[in-house]
């Protein structure tokens, strides 16, 4: 009786529905995770942008507004979390590269029951900061279920998503916006917000 060879197929490439397999950069010839070899790259200006959003209930949303928080001004320690998970990304996401990012900067709003979170980041070097700006809007949510979780159990986090990237070999990414989907930069007069500076200006 023949007996089939089972062969392994290796994930070496990503397949998409829309064209050609991708090849993963993380990913060995052997499908073992490695770290990319980023020396060979040119140093350039490279920034990223991501968003996330909170969604909290009325009686957290009114804690927020007031500032009657136990644990202090949530908008502000989230959004000096965000900063400082930013810079600790390497230690969180294993085979990124440890990066001494230039600015940093995380704006936190609340919105409604809405708590939107945006972050920047910006570097002088061989690969992007798209990680960073993702851990900091993490770090920020996070943050604020861990200053309001006394008020509220059923906090909302997410979507997080990256906005846009600037820099390197793939250039300019920016992502569309999806029909129907709630408008991020929507705002409502006098909503409390972090103390990071709004965009155009600088601190």
């Amino acid at each position: 009786m023949a007996v089939r060879q089972r062969t392994t197929r290796r994930p070496s490439a990503a397949r998409s529905s829309r064209g050609p397999s991708v090849p993963l950069s993380h990913v060995g010839a052997r499908g073992e995770a490695r770290m990319v070899d980023v020396g060979e790259k040119a140093t350039t200006r490279r920034s990223a942008i991501a968003r996330g959003l909170v969604t909290i209930g009325a009686v957290a949303a009114r804690a927020v507004r007031a500032d009657d928080v136990a644990k202090g001004n949530v908008l502000e320690v989230a959004r000096l979390a965000g900063i400082q998970g930013a810079k600790r990304t390497a230690e969180l996401i294993p085979l990124c590269h440890p990066l001494a990012v230039d600015h940093i900067a995380v704006d936190c709003r609340l919105v409604g029951r809405t708590i939107r979170i945006e972050a920047r980041v910006s570097i002088e070097a061989r690969t992007g900061v798209e990680m960073e700006a993702l851990t900091a809007v993490s770090v920020a949510a996070l943050t604020i279920y861990d200053m309001l979780k006394a008020v509220e159990k059923g906090i909302e986090i997410g979507p997080i998503h990256l906005l846009e990237k600037r820099g390197g070999r793939s250039g300019v990414y920016r992502r569309e916006p999806r029909t129907g989907a709630p408008g991020p930069d929507a705002s409502r007069s006098g909503a409390p917000r972090s103390g990071a500076p709004r965009r155009g200006t600088t601190r």
